[in-house]
Protein backbone atom coordinates (compact mmCIF):
# COMPACT_ATOMS: atom_id res chain seq x y z
CA UNK A 1 0.00 0.00 0.00
CA UNK A 2 1.34 3.32 -0.78
CA UNK A 3 0.78 5.80 1.37
CA UNK A 4 2.73 8.60 0.05
CA UNK A 5 4.88 9.22 3.07
CA UNK A 6 8.77 9.34 3.22
CA UNK A 7 10.46 6.47 4.95
CA UNK A 8 11.96 9.23 7.59
CA UNK A 9 8.22 10.03 8.31
CA UNK A 10 7.29 6.60 8.47
CA UNK A 11 10.21 5.80 11.05
CA UNK A 12 9.05 9.14 13.48
CA UNK A 13 5.45 8.01 13.23
CA UNK A 14 6.31 4.44 14.45
CA UNK A 15 8.81 6.08 17.06
CA UNK A 16 5.94 8.75 18.38
CA UNK A 17 3.44 5.57 18.82
CA UNK A 18 5.72 3.48 20.34
CA UNK A 19 6.27 6.48 22.88
CA UNK A 20 3.02 6.29 23.44
CA UNK A 21 2.02 2.65 23.88
CA UNK A 22 0.31 2.26 20.53
CA UNK A 23 3.23 0.29 18.62
CA UNK A 24 5.53 -2.18 19.83
CA UNK A 25 8.71 -2.44 18.26
CA UNK A 26 9.99 -5.93 19.64
CA UNK A 27 6.45 -7.46 18.78
CA UNK A 28 6.78 -5.22 15.51
CA UNK A 29 3.12 -4.86 15.74
CA UNK A 30 0.01 -2.68 16.63
CA UNK A 31 -0.97 -2.42 20.43
CA UNK A 32 -4.72 -3.41 19.52
CA UNK A 33 -6.50 -2.79 22.76
CA UNK A 34 -4.77 0.95 23.54
CA UNK A 35 -4.76 1.96 19.70
CA UNK A 36 -9.05 1.12 19.92
CA UNK A 37 -9.04 2.90 23.36
CA UNK A 38 -7.37 5.82 21.86
CA UNK A 39 -9.24 5.61 18.43
CA UNK A 40 -12.86 5.37 20.36
CA UNK A 41 -12.25 7.98 23.21
CA UNK A 42 -9.33 10.42 22.35
CA UNK A 43 -9.18 10.78 18.30
CA UNK A 44 -11.59 13.70 18.26
CA UNK A 45 -10.10 15.62 20.76
CA UNK A 46 -6.56 14.92 18.99
CA UNK A 47 -7.40 15.50 15.32
CA UNK A 48 -10.78 17.54 15.68
CA UNK A 49 -12.68 17.57 11.73
CA UNK A 50 -13.09 20.84 10.57
CA UNK A 51 -16.44 21.27 8.62
CA UNK A 52 -16.09 22.82 5.14
CA UNK A 53 -19.06 24.00 2.75
CA UNK A 54 -21.22 21.57 0.98
CA UNK A 55 -19.08 20.33 -1.91
CA UNK A 56 -18.30 17.26 -4.51
CA UNK A 57 -16.04 14.54 -2.89
CA UNK A 58 -15.33 11.53 -1.42
CA UNK A 59 -18.12 10.11 0.93
CA UNK A 60 -16.75 9.39 4.46
CA UNK A 61 -18.30 8.68 8.11
CA UNK A 62 -21.73 7.14 7.90
CA UNK A 63 -22.31 8.49 4.35
CA UNK A 64 -19.66 5.25 3.17
CA UNK A 65 -19.37 1.92 3.75
CA UNK A 66 -19.15 0.11 5.74
CA UNK A 67 -21.65 2.49 8.06
CA UNK A 68 -23.73 4.14 4.66
CA UNK A 69 -25.78 0.42 5.12
CA UNK A 70 -26.04 0.29 9.09
CA UNK A 71 -26.94 3.89 9.14
CA UNK A 72 -30.21 5.95 7.13
CA UNK A 73 -29.39 9.23 6.35
CA UNK A 74 -31.00 11.94 4.03
CA UNK A 75 -29.31 13.39 1.57
CA UNK A 76 -28.88 16.74 3.02
CA UNK A 77 -26.72 15.07 6.07
CA UNK A 78 -23.64 13.90 3.76
CA UNK A 79 -20.14 13.88 4.64
CA UNK A 80 -17.19 13.96 2.15
CA UNK A 81 -13.55 14.40 1.87
CA UNK A 82 -13.18 17.25 -0.75
CA UNK A 83 -11.31 15.96 -3.77
CA UNK A 84 -11.75 17.13 -7.62
CA UNK A 85 -12.58 13.03 -8.88
CA UNK A 86 -15.31 13.00 -6.42
CA UNK A 87 -18.84 11.67 -7.41
CA UNK A 88 -20.85 12.47 -4.25
CA UNK A 89 -22.15 16.15 -2.68
CA UNK A 90 -22.34 16.52 0.96
CA UNK A 91 -20.40 19.01 3.46
CA UNK A 92 -16.53 18.72 3.51
CA UNK A 93 -15.09 17.52 6.90
CA UNK A 94 -10.92 17.83 6.86
CA UNK A 95 -9.60 14.29 6.32
CA UNK A 96 -7.64 12.69 9.00
CA UNK A 97 -4.55 13.63 7.06
CA UNK A 98 -3.72 15.56 3.71
CA UNK A 99 -2.82 12.02 1.82
CA UNK A 100 -5.89 9.87 2.99
CA UNK A 101 -8.21 10.77 -0.19
CA UNK A 102 -5.57 9.44 -1.96
CA UNK A 103 -4.57 6.46 0.06
CA UNK A 104 -8.25 5.63 0.45
CA UNK A 105 -9.08 5.54 -3.46
CA UNK A 106 -5.74 2.62 -4.21
CA UNK A 107 -7.13 0.77 -0.72
CA UNK A 108 -10.18 0.05 -0.09
CA UNK A 109 -9.75 -1.79 2.95
CA UNK A 110 -7.68 1.46 4.12
CA UNK A 111 -10.82 3.48 3.21
CA UNK A 112 -13.01 1.52 5.40
CA UNK A 113 -10.82 2.07 8.15
CA UNK A 114 -10.81 5.71 7.28
CA UNK A 115 -14.44 5.98 6.92
CA UNK A 116 -14.77 4.51 10.72
CA UNK A 117 -12.00 6.76 12.21
CA UNK A 118 -14.45 9.87 10.99
CA UNK A 119 -17.27 8.37 12.05
CA UNK A 120 -15.89 8.78 15.47
CA UNK A 121 -14.27 11.77 14.80
CA UNK A 122 -17.96 13.90 13.42
CA UNK A 123 -20.51 11.27 14.03
CA UNK A 124 -23.34 11.56 16.47
CA UNK A 125 -23.41 9.00 19.79
CA UNK A 126 -25.09 6.15 17.32
CA UNK A 127 -23.24 6.21 14.30
CA UNK A 128 -19.99 6.28 16.81
CA UNK A 129 -21.46 3.30 18.54
CA UNK A 130 -21.97 1.44 15.30
CA UNK A 131 -18.40 2.74 14.30
CA UNK A 132 -16.49 1.58 17.27
CA UNK A 133 -18.25 -2.23 16.84
CA UNK A 134 -17.10 -2.05 13.33
CA UNK A 135 -13.72 -1.02 14.05
CA UNK A 136 -13.43 -3.30 16.74
CA UNK A 137 -13.96 -6.46 15.02
CA UNK A 138 -11.44 -5.42 12.21
CA UNK A 139 -8.82 -4.75 14.56
CA UNK A 140 -9.19 -8.65 16.49
CA UNK A 141 -10.08 -10.18 13.23
CA UNK A 142 -7.51 -13.04 12.91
Amino acid sequence: MELGLSQSEVSLALGRAGYVGLYNAEKGGLVKAALEEFLVHGLKYVFPAEFGMFTRGIPTSHSAPPLAKKIVSNESDQYVWPHPDGLARGQSISPLCEWAPAAARKDPRLYELLVLVDALRVGRARERGVAAEELHKRLHAS
